[in-house]
């Protein structure tokens, strides 16, 4: 496997954003002129994360602020799949989310019941919670130890979070494995990519087969894995978490659709000399 950048234009376009679209603060390379070069193609882009602190006004808002305006529609995030996932299927259920405000705020507004209670919790939600504490652990363990009612989803199966400089945070997947080694229960559901869920809320609203869209990330396990658990084509964009030599250690199936070193590498080498584009712009 070799960097490769794709000879044709897809039907849609799914984007990761930290580590592909930007670092923090900070767009990358050919970011802002890739979003814009598809729209004016008449490319529909969807913006998606695994990272449930956040809502889309959220992301909507940072990336207004870097420069790329976006829809809220385009945006969608484990914040979003968790609660229509919970509507959808346990519209009923008194869930206990292991979280922070945004989850808390979404399942509010969508009606879901939430409590401390474990003797009436039937859904213990571990996501990325930075105010993770032994009392939580407790309630989650009586709800599916002791009063053996509750079951455990994740909004996210990330093991850290990344940062630029090569640092990072423990992410959702170090509370989930908290639960399980205390109660002995395993994982029912995930509600971020790598997921189909993850894809049906960015593409629903759009009329285009996934096997002709394409998914744009930096992590080989959630972005690309993805792609391959739904049939997309996939580029792994080697500006964030994982590298070329990763990618091709991986068995020939689970390997991404293409490698970039530049973002705005999706674009048609044709189309790049037709527009002038250089990589040193």
């Amino acid at each position: 496997m070799i960097l490769s950048s794709p000879d044709k234009l897809y039907d849609a376009y799914v984007f990761d954003q930290d580590g592909t679209l930007y670092l923090g603060e900070h767009l990358l390379p050919g970011a802002k002129r890739l979003i814009e070069g598809l729209r004016s193609l008449g490319k529909p882009v969807r913006f998606l994360s695994n990272n449930p602190t956040k809502d889309p006004d959220d992301y909507k808002a940072k990336l207004d602020r870097l420069g790329i305006p976006t829809p809220l529609d385009e945006i969608a995030n484990t914040v979003v799949t968790t609660t229509r996932w919970l509507k959808m299927h346990y519209p009923d259920a008194t869930v206990y989310p292991i979280s922070e405000e945004p989850l808390k705020k979404a399942l509010r507004a969508a009606g879901i019941k939430m409590s401390e209670n474990p003797e009436e919790i039937d859904i213990v939600i571990a996501s990325y919670d930075r105010t993770f504490e032994y009392k939580k652990l407790q309630i989650a363990f009586d709800a599916i130890w002791f009063h053996k009612r509750a079951f455990l989803i994740t909004t996210n199966p990330d093991k850290f979070c990344p940062f630029p400089g090569g640092r990072g945070e423990p992410d959702a997947a170090g509370i989930v494995a908290a639960i399980e080694a205390t109660t002995g229960t395993k994982l029912k559901a995930n509600m971020g990519k790598p997921e189909p869920a993850m894809l049906e809320a960015a593409l629903g609203d759009l009329d285009v087969d996934p096997k002709n869209c394409m998914m744009v990330g930096d992590r080989l396990s959630t972005d690309i894995g993805m792609a391959i658990n739904t049939g997309m084509a996939s580029a792994l964009v080697l500006t964030g978490d994982s590298t070329l030599e990763e990618a091709q250690a991986l068995d020939e199936s689970h390997q991404p659709t293409y490698v970039l070193d530049r973002v705005d590498h999706l674009i048609p080498e044709s189309i790049r000399s037709d527009w002038g584009w250089t990589d040193e712009d």
